[in-house]
């Protein structure tokens, strides 16, 4: 974490505990009489969540969980955490409140990307335009679509501090998820950019990577790679079958490369209708078109019939 932005982080009274790209970031503020903790990471690092939630609250009770949006590396934790305390209550944003309460794995997306997510309980619903005391600071509750529709950011007017989950990182942008379905994504997803820069915020912290204040930077570079993604949607199909096979690998690690391909091949995104038409290639062939183009770009190395990410 930028240690210049340490001042402006313990005046919120919150915490950063970075993540890697598997498990989003938690952001953990000390209230009154507990914590409370945004995002939770993915399942299969539900035990280290709980280790590091631990460390960080310091012997106070968790109260809140608060989730920026539900895809499955930002909640996966949550289940866990209600398990270890028990009278926590649950946050998620108001368009996903219901999908929850039925656990809808399609609409909640876990079956479209072939992800695990526990079920959890819900107790409240993030609404656009609330204002909400995390810390004992009034954050402000914004909606932002695009990679996720019923996604929210927190925002801190006083110090400008934007929680963003995955509406803006650093130096990339997220898979706009609805477009994969032929739905509107980009649309919103810039809509977002421009509601983001909007807020003026100076730091953000986004939901994967270390928090950053080159804000406008970060705005640039999203928007041009959402256009560039806009104007190729084909490209933006094979950037999200990459995306969900590294995340495959992440959690896997090293696995034959025929079952990796296999999975992808069976998975309901490379049904869907969309890529089927944007990619025009049976499943099989184009998961392993896939797998042999993070081989080229040195993200995944084959090892006779084993694959693995390159540390």
């Amino acid at each position: 974490m930028t240690s210049s932005f340490a001042p402006v982080f313990d005046a919120l009274r919150l915490q950063v505990l970075q993540r890697d790209w598997l498990s989003s970031n938690q952001i953990v503020f000390r209230e009154a009489d507990g914590v409370s903790v945004v995002d939770t990471g993915y399942v299969s690092h539900a035990q280290q969540t709980l280790a590091l939630v631990d460390i960080a609250r310091a012997g106070a009770p968790l109260t809140r969980i608060l989730n920026t949006h539900l895809h499955s590396d930002h909640c996966g934790g949550n289940q866990a955490l209600q398990a270890r305390f028990p009278h926590v209550l649950t946050w998620v944003p108001q368009a996903a409140f219901a999908k929850v309460r039925a656990w809808d794995e399609e609409q909640l997306t876990y079956r479209l990307t072939g992800q695990r997510c526990l079920p959890f309980r819900v107790d409240h619903a993030l609404q656009d335009g609330q204002a909400i005391d995390l810390g004992g600071h009034g954050w402000q509750v914004h909606a932002m679509g695009g990679h996720d529709p019923d996604a929210v950011v927190f925002f801190e007017p006083r110090h400008r501090v934007l929680i963003s989950g995955d509406a803006l990182w650093r130096n990339k942008v997220a898979v706009i998820f609805p477009e994969l379905d032929g739905e509107e994504g980009f649309a919103p997803a810039l809509q977002a950019l421009d509601r983001i820069e909007a807020l003026d915020p100076a730091i953000v912290i986004p939901g994967h990577g270390e928090p950053f204040g080159e804000v406008s930077d970060a705005l640039a570079i999203s928007r041009s790679r959402l256009r560039k993604l806009q104007a190729q949607p084909a490209l933006h199909a094979r950037h999200a079958l990459r995306v969900l096979m590294v995340f495959h690998l992440m959690e896997h690690r090293s696995r034959p490369e025929q079952a990796v391909c296999e999975w992808m091949a069976d998975s309901p995104m490379a049904h869907r209708a969309t890529v089927q038409r944007l990619l025009q290639d049976e499943p099989l062939s184009m998961a392993h078109k896939i797998l042999q183009s993070l081989v080229d770009d040195g993200v995944v190395q084959r090892t006779g019939a084993q694959v693995a990410l390159v540390a």
